[in-house]
């Protein structure tokens, strides 16, 4: 009697219904009232907090709605605010599937407004500033799904989940349900990724064509899941320029790749020049472990050699769906435009391969070179980079710009075992891959679509 005075009639009893759900839904649910019910006068839902920005103009407002727990900012397009609670008795080392059902109404981006963070701790204190972001999905009828699998690092042993809401610009959010429970443990995704570093001298595009097979088959021997060849592959070290080796793609040369790929169970990138109609590309290609052909990428940026040589530019920017993840090819020239790297990212590439004529020198009388620059390329995009050169060195890097593996000056298939599900976030920023597309202020980038002498 005395706690039901305390807490009041109908909070009690928001209480006792959510232990039952609790036991009903299973043991395993840590999240307490994750149907966001609230007590008779309140717009809180019991057992969460509010939190709100310093800038108490800047607050967002909470209110019942039919659904659940609305948040919305009526006078501040750029308000800010949500809702946490702590939850106890998570162990290290475990797995959590985090799940989070909502729905919006005029967001001009759900994406970047609406934002689910789990924050590991131990005791008050965060073992990351930032937490870890949940990546959502938009389904129809203005829903939005929040789900993922989370490992708890070593000593954690509590967790903070946060929904926010930023800069609605007009609209509304409205939570409905959240739970966390213990799960199965995050599957890896390791993939062994290869690069290749072969310049040929004094041959032709059929020595060439032999070549680079060995390489492939090479790569076979090593177990590997995926190689990167070069650029345009059937003219370095020969006579013939890269336009008087094109042919068409299906063709010959993707033919003879492809044999050695199915016969060694790989997928392959290697670069070649395309002859389609009256058009000339530098195009690279992705066979597939059966040798077919994947999809290709058209190089976008062409440098003068090979626009004055009347090279036609790609246009877009595909990515493709392997067994083991999504991949992007760029080539060559195309690592000198920051805008790459994080197009791949928000189309979902996990690893780009990047067949490239040069050059990936280190840093040289203290000019930034090619290394350091595709270190940097891969850190913007947060993705695997694996240059495939002639000059400098091929390499496999990580996503924080690290270089797991280089030739350094040696022929051969050189590669680095990565897990994909693995996350390694920024210090201070969190995982680039969430944090950095949500961040992007892409209404200021109108100028990089212009002439920049208008």
């Amino acid at each position: 009697m005395q706690m039901r005075k305390r807490l009041g009639r109908s909070t009690l009893m928001i209480l006792l219904a959510c232990a039952a759900a609790h036991a009903v839904f299973g043991q395993s649910e840590r999240i307490r009232n994750p149907g966001l019910q609230m007590a008779e006068g309140s717009v809180l839902p019991v057992g969460w907090t509010e939190w709100k920005p310093e800038v108490t103009s800047a607050a967002c407002r909470l209110q019942r709605s039919a659904d659940g727990l609305q948040m919305d900012a009526p006078d501040a397009p750029f308000g800010v605010g949500g809702i946490h609670q702590e939850i106890e008795g998570i162990e290290g080392g475990k797995s959590y599937a985090v799940e989070v059902n909502s729905s919006f109404r005029n967001l001009s981006s759900p994406y970047r407004s609406v934002l689910v963070r789990l924050t590991w701790r131990r005791g008050a204190r965060s073992l990351h500033p930032a937490g870890d972001m949940l990546s959502g999905k938009t389904l129809p009828g203005g829903r939005l799904l929040f789900q993922g699998l989370r490992t708890a690092p070593a000593g954690a042993d509590r967790a903070e989940i946060s929904l926010e809401l930023k800069w609605p610009r007009g609209g509304s959010v409205t939570w409905e349900k959240v739970s966390l429970k213990e799960s199965e443990p995050v599957p890896s995704r390791k993939v062994k990724i290869g690069t290749a570093y072969l310049r040929p001298q004094q041959s032709d595009p059929e020595r060439n064509l032999e070549l680079f097979a060995e390489q492939i088959r090479e790569a076979g021997r090593l177990g590997l899941d995926i190689l990167c060849l070069a650029e345009a592959i059937l003219a370095v070290g020969t006579r013939q320029s890269g336009p008087q080796t094109a042919e068409p793609i299906p063709g010959p040369s993707t033919e003879r790749l492809g044999r050695e790929a199915a016969a060694s169970r790989i997928w392959v990138v290697a670069g070649l020049y395309e002859k389609e109609g009256a058009a000339i590309y530098n195009t690279a290609v992705l066979l597939d472990r059966q040798g077919r052909l994947a999809g290709k990428y058209r190089k976008v940026h062409l440098p003068r050699e090979e626009w004055r040589l009347g090279i036609t530019p790609g246009t877009d920017y595909p990515v493709f769906r392997t067994d083991f993840g999504v991949v992007a090819i760029q080539i060559c020239y195309d690592w000198f435009f920051p805008e790459v790297a994080s197009i791949w990212r928000l189309k979902g590439a996990e690893i780009v391969l990047a067949p490239t004529w040069g050059t990936t020198f280190p840093d040289q009388e203290g000019r930034v070179e090619g290394e350091s620059v595709f270190r940097v390329r891969a850190r913007d995009g947060s993705v695997y980079l694996v240059p495939s050169v002639y000059d400098g060195s091929s390499m496999v890097i990580d996503p924080l710009g690290r270089v797991l593996v280089s030739n350094r000056c040696r022929t051969g298939v050189f590669w680095a075992e990565a897990d994909l599900s693995r996350r390694e976030p920024l210090p201070w920023v969190g995982d680039w891959r969430d944090v950095g597309p949500r961040d992007r202020m892409p209404s200021g980038y109108s100028l990089l679509r212009e002439d920049p002498h208008k």
